[in-house]
C-alpha cells in the first residue's frame, strides 16, 4: 500500500484527530460538516493509503488502535503547523497591514506595556499591534506555539528554546490593610513569619507566585498552604483592602494605593523579592517587527 498523501487527504487526517479527540466518528463527522457515511469512507481510504489500522469502531464509539494513537499525536502536531502557517498567511496579508501578536503577564500588560505601545504606534501607525494577557505560563506557551511573537513574563524559570531579554526590574511588595497587626511591628517582618503564614495568593502558574516561592527556596524556607488563591492583581488588592488578609504583589501594581494609605506595605528581613520582567521569543521565527518593537523598551 502506498503511504504518501495527497492534497484531498487532508480534511481525512482531520476527521482521524477528531474522532480520536471526540471518541466517536459519528461526532467527528458533525466537526466537520460531513455526513457519517461520507466520514466511514474518508477514514478506510485514509487507512488503505497508508497501510495502518487507526480506529476501532465500537457500539459504544471509536477508540485509536495502538499504531492510530502513536499517529495521532503526529498529525495534531502536522496540523497545527499547518494552521499556524495559514494564521500567520490570513495575518500578513489582511487589509495590507502588518501585525504584532503579543501576550503578557498581567504586571506586564498593566503596568509595562501601555506607554511602550503607545510610542510605538506613534512612529509604527500602520503596524497593528494584539495584547492577550495571561499569566506567565500561558504567555510562554503562547510563544512556543507561535500563537504570540513576543512574550513579556517575570515567570524566575529558565525557557531554553526561547530567547529572552531583561526589559525592566521589579519587586514584590507585602501588603495589609491599615490597621493590620503587621502595621504594628516595631521593626521588618521576619522571613519565616512571612513564609508560615497563610497568604492571600495569585495561582501557581503565575509569575508573582513564582518569584516568591522561588525567594523563599532560596531563604531556606517553605511557603505555607495560601489562605485563597485568585487569578487577578485586582481581586487581591480588593480582598486585602477588605481585611480578608495579607499578599504580595508588584510594587508598581500597588503604588496608587500605597500613596493613598489604602494599603499599607511591610517591610521583611531575609527575603530578597526582586525580579526582572523579561521579554521571550522564538529565535527562528522572530521577524523584523519583533526587533523593532523590543527597540522601543530600550532607554
Amino acid at each position: 500500500m502506498s503511504q504518501e498523501l495527497g492534497p484531498g487527504d487532508l480534511a481525512s487526517l482531520r476527521l482521524f484527530v477528531d474522532t480520536v479527540r471526540l471518541g466517536s466518528l459519528s461526532a467527528a463527522a458533525r466537526a466537520q460538516r460531513i455526513t457519517q457515511p461520507s466520514a466511514s469512507e474518508a477514514l478506510r481510504r485514509l487507512e488503505r493509503r497508508l497501510g495502518v489500522e487507526l480506529v476501532v469502531r465500537t457500539p459504544r464509539g471509536s477508540r485509536p488502535t495502538p499504531d492510530g494513537a502513536r499517529l495521532a499525536e503526529h498529525a495534531e502536531r502536522v496540523l497545527a503547523e499547518l494552521d499556524g502557517f495559514l494564521t500567520e498567511a490570513r495575518s500578513l496579508r489582511a487589509a495590507g497591514r502588518r501585525h504584532v501578536r503579543i501576550a503578557a503577564s498581567y504586571t506586564n500588560a498593566e503596568y509595562l506595556l501601555p506607554p511602550v505601545i503607545a510610542r510605538y504606534r506613534a512612529v509604527r501607525p500602520e503596524v497593528v499591534v494584539s495584547l492577550a494577557v495571561a499569566n506567565s505560563a500561558a504567555v510562554i506557551a503562547r510563544v512556543a506555539e507561535r500563537t504570540a511573537d513576543l512574550g513579556f513574563v517575570e515567570d524566575p524559570a529558565p525557557h531554553p528554546e526561547l530567547a529572552t531579554r531583561t526589559v525592566a526590574t521589579d519587586e514584590l511588595a507585602v501588603v495589609v490593610a491599615p490597621g493590620h497587626p503587621w502595621t504594628r511591628a516595631d521593626g521588618p517582618l521576619p522571613a519565616g513569619e512571612l513564609t508560615g503564614t497563610p497568604l492571600l495568593l495569585r495561582e501557581p502558574d503565575s509569575g508573582t507566585r513564582a518569584t516568591y516561592e522561588h525567594a523563599a527556596h532560596r531563604a531556606g524556607r517553605t511557603v505555607a498552604t495560601p489562605l485563597g488563591v485568585m487569578t487577578s492583581t485586582e481581586a487581591l488588592k480588593t480582598a486585602v483592602r477588605a481585611g480578608l488578609g495579607a499578599t504580595l504583589v508588584s510594587r508598581l501594581a500597588v503604588a496608587a494605593e500605597l500613596a493613598a494609605g489604602a494599603l499599607v506595605e511591610v517591610p521583611v528581613a531575609g527575603l530578597d523579592l526582586r525580579r526582572e520582567l523579561r521579554a521571550v521569543w522564538r529565535p527562528a521565527h522572530a521577524h523584523d517587527l519583533t526587533a523593532e518593537f523590543l527597540d522601543t523598551l530600550r532607554p
